[in-house]
């Protein structure tokens, strides 16, 4: 199957579909994105969908293939043209946009072996933990 966000007009995934690979077919049998717009379009009444790859996150493929779109797209997320991937909401102001993966990061690395919360007020990870290796 494949799967299709529908966008609001603010470019936020409102909706996540699925859509049979055969509706995507071209005659020569390869895919293409706009044959499963143009069928959502047919229902729907608008052309406001990108195609995403359940595999993908963090601009990597859980299965070893090509990843698409850095993520796939969940409730909510934003569509963004420039990096052309889906982005999960911003947790914190402070944190920045990693291009490669489609992620907000901590301006700073969690401690390594720990588990922490971010402290936006004082821009650092407090409350750590270790983690259990067992």
């Amino acid at each position: 199957m494949a799967h299709f966000a529908e966008l609001n007009e603010n470019k936020k995934v409102i909706n996540v579909i699925k859509v049979h690979n055969s509706v995507l077919l071209k005659a020569d049998n390869t895919e293409d994105e706009s044959k499963g717009i143009e069928f959502l379009n047919s229902i729907y009444g608008h052309n406001n969908w990108k195609q995403t790859s359940i595999n993908t996150w963090m601009g990597e493929h859980k299965l070893g293939g090509t990843p698409f779109r850095k993520n796939y797209a969940g409730y909510w997320y934003d569509w963004n043209e420039d990096i052309q991937g889906f982005i999960p909401p911003k947790l914190h102001n402070s944190w920045v946009l990693n291009e490669n993966k489609g992620i907000y990061e901590a301006p700073i690395s969690m401690p390594e072996g720990k588990h922490c919360v971010w402290d936006e007020e004082n821009g650092e990870w407090s409350q750590c933990e270790d983690i259990p290796t067992e």
